[in-house]
């Protein structure tokens, strides 16, 4: 190999890498935009995530939280989507704008408490959701 073709070479490598490195930075900001978090048990890394078991409706009114878990159900809404999540300590409902979750997912949704009083023969069958916000 001439010197010059090795000088040429050498020259265009860092040019090489730093396209491969945009390229593969690109790829992965295409990714989803849902809130990364590790977990390992009851533990999640990235956010501080509240046990299903602990949202009380009396003590967490308008509190903002998140929620870690599997999608259970889902149902549409008008302009939005209701999605039963489960975290294997209880089950909620959570009220989003998300049209593209699937049931089996894991996701972590942050959203305020709320909750719905619905008395019925002078009995409360209110439910207790979250407004993803």
């Amino acid at each position: 190999m001439e010197p010059t073709t090795r000088f040429h070479l050498c020259r265009m490598m860092p040019y090489r890498r730093g396209i491969a490195l945009l390229l593969v930075a690109g790829l992965c900001s295409c990714s989803s935009l849902r809130t990364p978090s590790l977990k390992a048990g009851n533990f999640s890394i990235g956010s501080n995530v509240t046990l299903i078991q602990d949202i009380k409706p009396e003590t967490d009114q308008e509190a903002t939280v998140y929620v870690q878990g599997k999608v259970e159900k889902q149902v549409p809404l008008i302009k939005q989507w209701a999605y039963q999540i489960n975290d294997s300590t209880g089950k909620i409902w959570v009220i989003t704008n998300q049209p593209n979750l699937k049931e089996g997912e894991q996701v972590v949704i942050k959203g305020k408490i709320r909750y719905k009083s619905i008395p019925l023969a002078d009995q409360e069958f209110g439910e207790v959701y979250i407004e993803e916000s």
